[in-house]
């Protein structure tokens, strides 16, 4: 990349993310070896207001004799049926306003019913995120008054269906390529687009998208804005209802074309130009329910295959006995227990009015979707040959599953944006003291902050507050962890300055790191909040958020969460070292004699 292009590129983000970028987050912390404890809420509690803990239970009972998977994947349809139970049952319009016809639920409520559907059928969650998580939440957050009384009570019932249309054949993961066009009539009292969007879920069967499209701007290039666009639009076309693919196959996944599409001037959702805003807000809430449904099925993984490998007897043993076995069973149980801390705390964080968890809400979506992945690979390979047959729900799930790394953001994208952004602040904050070195008695206050800052540091690591003792070496090796990922941090951008953006191996690892750290300090805080709860429940019980079933014992889940965060330390360890240690020039060098494109 040139020097011009990066710098376009950063500059077109800067603009992109807008005051997301000033503002304060925990993650962002611990880019500079910080636990910022004052921006990480209360772990919430395992149950909500009884109506919730009823309506997960009728979600269940719902799903049981109603909502049949094999039958949704076999005729790739949700039957109408389904859709209206939804509805009736209030889940399409859960987070909704109350006002609005909606039940007015919390996110971490929310998470609970996604749960449920996650662990049930792929292609009803996906259904429900699309049509509740990124549909009429933008309506909420950035509609006018008009807009919401007009939209979300139709919305909440299920009545309309919603989509959200952004994706396009030269717009997937680099979302700021829109080409839709959205030109002003000449009366000015409309847009006209012009354009096609795929993979659009729900698209071809939806009542009301939101739909991006570039408006003029007086650069040329245009701004994407965001428009309400209703299928009885003149010039909306649905090129396909259901485009066949490999899972999920029950959603209607659309390809739309809009030709002098004519969109009033109110049905503009949000400011002329902002767009991406819009976009990139209402995925935060889509990636947290990502990870819900992710932990519901994770869940029904893990208890299929414990189930499994206590039956099944090969070479005169149950296969629970060999030591590879029990080495998948604790991984994903282990798995399981983060995967829930992660997608519960996170949206506790949304709950509590958090100002940012756009870095939370994307390190959760590749820690939840690439653990299930595993997670359903285990249970797979511990079922064998009778995993691979259509009269069990493995070969179904592990279909459905493989969009999850893809859709609302590809891991690799989003691991490397984690890094950057995450990075950023501390790059201007060395940027800024280079600078009063060169200039001390002007900007001496920049020094002495930074001075301070480093020196603490260097005295100890960051405290991670727990109340329970019984956590305190747990604790005290994160502490270390993040202490050191804020040295290496600091290292990469002394080491790379401005070129660091280019740098994908370093901003992976970094970016797995915080990941990874994230995901252990979640997992720390469901168990030190478990441990409060103890007196709570008699002896030995446990709770968890969404299962039907026993829960497994509290003993159980210290255990699992003890187990994930040994493991999470070590690959945490293995992959700073890598930073200095490692292959990339073999893998750049191997790569390019096989891409001829890249050595032009």
């Amino acid at each position: 990349m040139t020097v011009k292009s990066r710098e376009q590129q950063m500059a077109d983000a800067e603009e992109i993310l807008g005051d997301r970028l000033h503002s304060e987050s925990f993650a962002k912390g611990l880019f500079f070896g910080e636990y910022a404890a004052d921006r990480l809420p209360a772990y919430p509690p395992d149950s909500g207001p009884h109506e919730v803990d009823v309506l997960v239970h009728q979600l269940i009972d719902f799903c049981k004799t109603s909502v049949d998977p094999v039958l949704i994947d076999r005729e790739a349809k949700i039957p109408d049926s389904v859709i209206a139970g939804l509805g009736k049952l209030g889940v399409l319009g859960a987070c909704l306003p109350r006002e609005s016809g909606g039940l007015g639920l919390s996110q971490t409520a929310y998470c609970r019913l996604l749960e449920v559907l996650g662990g049930h059928c792929g292609s009803t969650a996906l259904f429900v995120n699309a049509h509740h998580s990124i549909g009429p939440r933008a309506v909420v957050l950035f509609g006018t008054k008009q807009q919401q009384t007009k939209w979300l009570p139709k919305l909440a019932s299920g009545e309309w269906i919603s989509a959200f249309a952004l994706t396009e054949p030269g717009a997937g993961s680099d979302a700021a390529n829109v080409q839709t066009t959205a030109t002003p009539s000449a009366d000015g009292q409309s847009f006209i687009l012009n354009g096609e969007k795929r993979w659009i879920t729900n698209g071809g069967i939806a009542n009301v998208l939101t739909v991006m499209a570039r408006t003029p701007d007086a650069s040329g290039k245009g701004k994407i804005s965001a428009f309400l666009v209703t299928p009885d639009m003149p010039g909306f076309h649905v090129l396909e209802q259901r485009m066949d693919k490999l899972g999920v196959r029950g959603t209607a996944t659309g390809r739309l074309a809009f030709r002098d599409c004519v969109v009033p001037r109110e049905n503009m959702l949000g400011p002329e130009g902002k767009g991406l805003k819009v976009a990139l807000t209402v995925l935060d809430f889509g990636r947290v329910t990502f990870g819900a449904s992710c932990t519901g099925a994770a869940k029904f993984c893990v208890d299929r295959a414990v189930d499994h490998v206590q039956r099944r007897v090969q070479f005169d043993e149950p296969l629970a006995r060999f030591e590879l076995v029990q080495q998948k069973i604790a991984a994903m149980t282990a798995g399981q227990f983060a995967m829930e801390a992660c997608t519960y705390q996170t949206a506790a964080m949304i709950d509590h009015g958090s100002d940012d968890f756009m870095l939370e809400t994307a390190m959760l979506k590749v820690f939840a979707t690439e653990t299930l992945w595993t997670i359903l690979n285990d249970t797979f390979q511990l079922h064998g040959g009778l995993a691979y047959f259509t009269d069990q729900p493995f070969e179904r799930m592990l279909r459905d599953a493989r969009i999850n790394t893809i859709g609302e953001g590809a891991n690799d994208v989003l691991r490397v944006f984690s890094s950057l952004v995450g990075m950023r602040d501390v790059g201007l904050e060395l940027e800024g003291v280079l600078h009063a070195v060169m200039h001390p008695l002007s900007r001496w206050t920049n020094i002495g902050r930074f001075a301070g800052r480093k020196l603490s540091q260097l005295m100890a690591s960051p405290s991670v507050p727990i109340r329970h003792p019984e956590l305190d070496d747990e604790a005290t090796h994160l502490g270390h962890l993040i202490q050191r990922f804020g040295s290496e941090v600091e290292w990469a951008l002394r080491t790379f300055q401005k070129e660091i953006v280019d740098r994908q191996y370093v901003l992976s690892r970094l970016g797995d790191t915080a990941i990874d750290l994230y995901a252990s300090i979640c997992t720390l805080r469901r168990m030190d909040h478990l441990i409060s709860s103890r007196s709570h429940h008699d002896g030995d019980a446990g709770n968890g958020h969404s299962s039907p079933g026993n829960p497994l014992p509290l003993a159980t889940q210290l255990m699992a969460g003890r187990y994930f965060l040994s493991q999470s330390r070590r690959k945490i360890k293995r992959l700073l070292t890598e930073l200095h240690d490692n292959d990339d020039e073999r893998t750049t060098e191997l790569a390019r004699k096989m891409l001829p494109v890249v050595a032009k």
